[in-house]
């Protein structure tokens, strides 16, 4: 068990391995197979969560860990963190936020194009009614997800890679000022992520 447990990769390997048990154990248990679209709303959301979590817990991680924490570093102690853990961390987070956002498009198109309709519209297709208000507000939660989206691609990575040092040619006020723009925008994503992961928490519990 130690020899798996050492091994990051062996690890993940056996825990997706228990996870299609799972799952194979829920589709058994409810009388579904894989022609049948619930069954694969249900991987797709347990995909969609696991990108997720990923995504936002490593938003949390620079948040409430890295960035509060790199002033009290002892300067010859700092490159280790930009060269070495902060690359790998970026690399997770911004495909993590890649993963969230394609697991709930293909999530949102097989629960149908009614419900994608209603919930990117924020419940306006069609008219609004007095039973549209769970659409608008599941709506609120996906697009401030894309904001976030795009502040991570559009924003984040292209600063950090700057302030990092991985594009070339900037020097350190460049540096700096690519580091607290990548910092502000991240606040940003902080700020939204608490009513996005609302949105989609009540709608499933409320609404389903």
């Amino acid at each position: 068990m130690a020899g798996l447990l050492s091994n990051f990769r062996n690890t993940m390997i056996v825990s997706v391995l228990l996870a299609l048990v799972m799952i194979f154990g829920f589709a058994g248990n409810a009388g579904r197979d894989l022609s049948d679209g619930e069954l694969w709303q249900a991987i797709f959301r347990w995909i969609h969560a696991f990108f997720g979590i990923l995504w936002i817990g490593l938003l949390y991680y620079f948040n409430f860990v890295q960035i509060r924490v790199m002033p009290a570093i002892p300067a010859e102690l700092k490159p280790a963190v930009g060269r070495h853990i902060a690359p790998e961390a970026l690399f997770w987070f911004r495909w993590g936020a890649m993963g969230t956002v394609i697991a709930g498009i293909v999530l949102m198109a097989l629960r149908g194009h009614a419900y994608a309709a209603e919930v990117l519209t924020l419940g306006l297709a069609g008219g609004y009614g007095a039973d549209d208000g769970g659409s608008t507000l599941m709506g609120v939660g996906v697009w401030l997800a894309l904001v976030m989206f795009f502040n991570v691609w559009g924003v984040i990575w292209p600063k950090q890679r700057i302030a990092l040092g991985i594009r070339e040619g900037f020097d350190a006020d460049a540096k700096a000022k690519a580091a607290r723009t990548a910092m502000l925008f991240s606040r940003i994503n902080v700020l939204l992520s608490l009513p996005m992961l609302t949105a989609m928490t009540m709608y499933q519990t409320l609404f389903g």
